[in-house]
């Protein structure tokens, strides 16, 4: 069977979309007030064409509870944090049609270090 060559997408988004149980110590990046945020991220990137040079992704936890809700967008590492739809849309017009991060709406860097080295951790030959 011969597979069909796609081009691979530009960026790709990571959602976090950890709902924690009532009554747990640590925040949650999806409540009542945030839980449409994916589906209106990809609403957001259909209406725009972007979807295929764009692809969102659900995931679990990112680690950055505190901060949420997340979302990370690769190439570059880029971690947004309490995120609303107003912070999607310029997200989606700034950084990934203008090619500009938007650093109001990073994580602050005491949350959000540098990447781990995996020669320090003994990991790359």
């Amino acid at each position: 069977m011969e597979m069909q060559v796609n081009p691979q997408p530009t960026f790709y988004i990571f959602k976090c979309e950890q709902s924690a149980p009532p009554g747990m110590p640590k925040p949650s990046c999806v409540d009542d007030n945030t839980q449409d945020l994916f589906n209106y991220l990809s609403q957001t990137l259909m209406q725009k064409g972007l979807m295929g040079a764009v692809q969102p992704i659900r995931t679990s936890c990112l680690g950055r509870c505190q901060m949420g809700p997340l979302m990370l967008i690769e190439p570059g590492h880029y971690m947004y944090c309490q995120l609303s739809k107003e912070k999607i849309d310029r997200i989606v017009d700034e950084h990934i049609l203008g090619n500009d991060p938007i650093t109001e709406f990073l994580i602050p860097k005491e949350f959000w270090g540098e990447p781990v080295s995996l020669e320090n951790k003994g990991l790359k030959k």
